[in-house]
């Protein structure tokens, strides 16, 4: 199977502008194709993800990535899917959170012997001359056609400041300077952007008369119709710091039986004609399914030593039962720390159970948090040292998640 035939097999192409030349472009490996990466974080999410497995699976094909990191349009913010103004961030910010992503694509993406290359829109957006760029580039929209794309109708109700009415703009201009200094002739992003995608291209063929072309990668939902990626506490990060191997482990260990082929097809690297053996899958077999997509993934994001660690606590969790595993997270406190005692709530929030004291109560209220086997029954309960007798506290959220709390 030719992988333009094999990234529509997997589900994974939502539009393409022209799919015959598109499929030739990609089929023989001429495809010089980007996708950018605003830095609105200091490390990329499980939202970048499918986007970074597809540029893999293209350069193993023989295509050229480009990796384009936006700190020139992050000083805009896109509007695509906001109900409100992104907040204004700092240029060191900006550049901080570049340093962070490029460290990570490197585990994805070859760089090396110009396989790849990565750039940084600031490099020419933050050098234009305002009257020039209208001129140049200004001339080639029309207002009314700009109202119509979806990431500006969604915003014309609350409100769509003029800063932000830029980005259409500056995306369509990144895409012209990629053709000119790099022969650029492909643009990727998520579905939610084909409108700034389609400017890049009409663009391009207004102002030069060549022809290049957009595709977009379907968004990556779940079962609930929302994106991946997003737990009660907030994003799956790809930075183990923020979110370690084990809870990466974990999230997709617990996706929704309606996901988990989906996601397999999507996001691992298996053969198609092993996906479709699991097709037929049914009962306990979804949830051997899901260890699968669990493992590959995690192998892919932090490597397999520590995707195997992460099995290794998953199986002491959820088979065995009784979260006692040198793999589960644990947080240790000081005895000045811990004092007399410690209330469930600052544990919770301290673990990173919860994401704050509001809802950690919630899950105290809800009957949602033991410690060694006990529920907790109040959400004014203190935890002391008695608890400790096995050297940790172990707590437990829901029925799955665990985490050791040490005094050390």
């Amino acid at each position: 199977m030719k992988i333009y035939d094999e990234l529509v097999a997997r589900g994974l192409i939502a539009q393409v502008t022209d799919e015959k030349e598109i499929a030739e472009l990609v089929n023989s490996g001429k495809a010089v194709f980007y996708i950018g990466f605003d830095p609105t974080a200091d490390s990329l999410h499980v939202g970048h993800f499918m986007a970074l497995s597809l540029m893999k699976r293209l350069q193993e094909a023989g295509n050229k990535p480009i990796v384009l990191i936006g700190a020139g349009t992050a000083m805009i913010g896109d509007p695509s899917g906001r109900t409100d103004m992104r907040q204004m961030m700092s240029v060191e910010t900006i550049q901080h959170n570049s340093e962070c992503f490029k460290k990570q694509m490197s585990r994805f993406i070859d760089f090396s012997e110009g396989k790849a290359i990565m750039v940084n829109n600031a490099d020419w957006l933050m050098k234009l001359n305002y009257v020039e760029l209208l001129r140049e580039v200004g001339i080639h929209f029309t207002v009314n056609r700009m109202l119509t794309a979806e990431c500006y109708k969604n915003r014309m109700e609350r409100g769509l400041s003029f800063l932000e009415f830029n980005y259409m703009i500056m995306q369509s201009y990144d895409f012209l300077e990629l053709y000119r200094k790099y022969g650029c002739n492909m643009q990727f992003g998520g579905d939610d952007q084909w409108s700034n995608m389609l400017t890049g291209t009409e663009l391009i063929h207004k102002k030069l008369g060549e022809n290049v072309y957009a595709m977009t990668i379907t968004l990556l939902l779940n079962s609930e119709g929302k994106k991946m990626g997003k737990t009660q506490s907030g994003a799956v990060w790809l930075d183990a710091e923020k979110t370690s191997p084990f809870e990466f482990y974990q999230y997709w260990r617990n996706v929704a039986d309606s996901d988990v082929l989906k996601c397999i097809r999507m996001l691992t690297f298996i053969p198609l004609e092993e996906v479709a053996t699991m097709e037929e899958w049914e009962g306990s077999e979804l949830n051997r399914a899901k260890e699968i997509l669990a493992f590959e993934l995690t192998k892919l994001v932090h490597g397999e030593n520590e995707a195997q660690k992460a099995q290794a606590a998953a199986k002491a969790l959820f088979v065995e039962g009784s979260g006692e595993d040198e793999n589960t997270p644990s947080t240790s406190v000081t005895m000045q720390e811990f004092g007399e005692g410690m209330s469930i709530l600052d544990i919770l929030t301290l673990t990173g159970l919860a994401a704050s004291k509001s809802e950690a109560r919630r899950l105290v209220e809800q009957g949602g948090i033991t410690v060694n086997g006990e529920k907790i029954d109040s959400k004014d309960a203190v935890l002391e040292k008695a608890a400790f007798e096995n050297g940790y506290a172990l707590i437990r959220k829901g029925k799955k998640v665990y985490h050791k709390l040490t005094i050390g």
